[in-house]
């Protein structure tokens, strides 16, 4: 049998699809994994004062801050693809997302740059802020790392076949449906598609034109290039494929700001970008464009 569940959070719908054989042994863990997205929503929003994240962004500047493992985790992952990614990818925009009006509030102001704002204790499991202002925002990585967690209960019970998304943009595929050798996704950009069969592997998509604000002078997307502090616009779409939707919505985000492939990013990761010469893509055969 097919099962959908959903649920709303991190700003976005979250949607699975499990496929199984029993109903009510399907849905307990369906509601399980979702339950996982609940718990990281409560801890990585940076809009929500009594989340994990917002005491990090206002302790840390006084005192090292001890991590539980999914946050050691993911800051740890964060801080990989800033370095592998030459500072492309960095959660401490959130300081000019706020600026710009992408977020709310109206807080101190501070630095970005998180290879001179953040340090990572590995012995002790903590993490320090070196000047106070610094706002971390995790964005799109949160959603793709809610839905790693989320796998790892479904496979953690036996669940053989699922896909899940995250606002559409995150995506993970555990094995593949009946009779198919894997879960087909399209990818819109500017009227011209591609489809991707992902069967234990996760997607990560990332577009300048995903939400955008007017300001002053102008229009600001919320990709923000953190060299510049202006945002990033050089290509249309751009998308990961890869064994973690962490890392997939990270490098996603990187690409969009880079406009290009970097020669830094692993060969196991898969990259589709859609700019003015339509999809670029690189390791693997290039996904079927739909016509």
């Amino acid at each position: 049998m097919i099962l959908p569940l959903s649920i709303h959070a991190m700003g976005t719908r979250f949607e699975f699809v499990l496929s199984g054989a029993t109903e009510p042994s399907l849905r307990a863990v369906g509601e399980a994994a979702l339950e996982e997205v609940q718990r990281l929503h409560a801890a990585l929003s940076v809009f929500q004062p009594e989340s994990m994240l917002s005491f990090i962004n206002r302790t840390a500047c006084d005192r090292a801050v001890r991590l539980d493992e999914d946050m050691w985790n993911l800051m740890n992952l964060c801080d990989r693809v800033h370095r592998d990614s030459e500072g492309a990818f960095d959660p401490t925009v959130g300081v000019v997302m706020r600026r710009l009006g992408l977020h709310p509030g109206d807080g101190e102001d501070g630095p970005i740059g998180w290879a001179d704002l953040v340090e990572l204790d590995e012995r002790e499991r903590t993490i320090r802020l070196t000047h106070r202002g610094v706002r971390i925002d995790l964005g799109a990585i949160a959603k793709g790392f809610a839905l790693d967690c989320s796998a790892g209960v479904l496979r953690e019970h036996g669940v053989e076949a699922a896909l899940l998304h995250g606002g559409t943009s995150s995506v993970i595929a555990i094995g593949a449906p009946p009779d198919r050798e894997g879960w087909t996704v399209s990818i819109h950009s500017a009227g011209e598609a591609i489809e991707v069969d992902l069967a234990d592997r996760a997607l990560g998509v990332s577009a300048p034109r995903g939400r955008i604000v007017a300001c002053e002078g102008g229009s600001v997307s919320h990709v923000i290039d953190p060299r510049s502090e202006h945002s990033a616009e050089q290509v249309d779409t751009a998308a990961v494929v890869g064994s973690s939707a962490g890392v997939a919505d990270a490098w996603a985000t990187a690409l969009v700001v880079l406009g290009g492939r970097p020669a830094s990013m692993c060969d196991e990761l898969e990259s589709m970008i859609h700019g003015q010469d339509g999809w670029v893509c690189s390791q693997r055969t290039c996904p079927q464009e739909v016509s």
